[in-house]
This record gives structure tokens, C-alpha cells and sequence, in this order.
């Protein structure tokens, strides 16, 4: 039996040009690409965070003039894409952390339903 790629889920944000450059977004649909198919991506393309829950892990696409950071939890049927946002500091802003638990929480509940 084949593998079947699993869907992208986008909870929130969109990688479009612009702000994303065309180079910037080519690497995103690569890395997201090799999400689908079961490939395990590890530093400096994406890191754990667990800080916003199991499974979920930092995309880190580096632009131009930007960091750029992809918010996605690995689920067993779906890639859910959580967040997408211009990071401007070492550490993940706070805000953005709440944000993604709540939109979790959300998209959890409403799947139970």
C-alpha cells in the first residue's frame, strides 16, 4: 500500500509574496513538502516547541531581511500549520506562544465535536 502524503491544515497565516520572497517561499513548500511525507526535520530548519505542546515544533525560514517562523504540530492525520510570523528576537514572543495554544485549543474542541 502507498504512503499518502498527509493534508496541510492551516489554522491561521499564509506564505505569500510579499512579504515572503519568492526564494523564502519555495524553501517553505519544500520543508512543508517534506512534513507530508513523514520526513523528521531537525536544526536549522525546525526545532521543538514544547512550550506550546506536544508535537508542535518551529519552522525557521530565513529571508532577506527577515526571520520568518512557522508554527506547526505533526498530528497523525494532518500537518497543522498554527501560525505564521516575522520574528524579530532570540526568544519567541510570548503573545505568539498564547496565540497558538488558543488557536490548539480551538481546532481540538471543534474536532471533537
Amino acid at each position: 500500500m502507498e504512503n499518502q502524503d498527509k493534508p496541510l491544515v492551516w489554522l491561521d497565516g499564509e506564505v505569500k509574496t510579499p512579504p515572503f520572497t519568492q526564494t523564502a517561499r519555495i524553501e517553505t513548500g519544500v520543508l512543508l513538502r517534506q512534513l507530508q511525507q513523514g520526513e523528521t526535520l531537525s536544526m536549522p530548519h525546525s526545532r521543538p516547541m514544547p512550550s506550546i505542546g506536544v508535537h508542535c515544533h518551529e519552522l525557521r525560514i530565513r529571508d532577506e531581511d527577515q526571520n520568518w517562523r512557522i508554527i506547526y504540530r505533526i498530528d497523525r492525520d494532518a500537518i497543522v500549520i498554527v501560525d505564521v510570523f516575522s520574528k524579530k528576537t532570540q526568544e519567541t514572543p510570548q503573545n505568539a506562544i498564547d496565540r497558538c495554544k488558543k488557536r490548539l485549543s480551538k481546532y481540538d474542541k471543534d474536532r471533537q465535536e
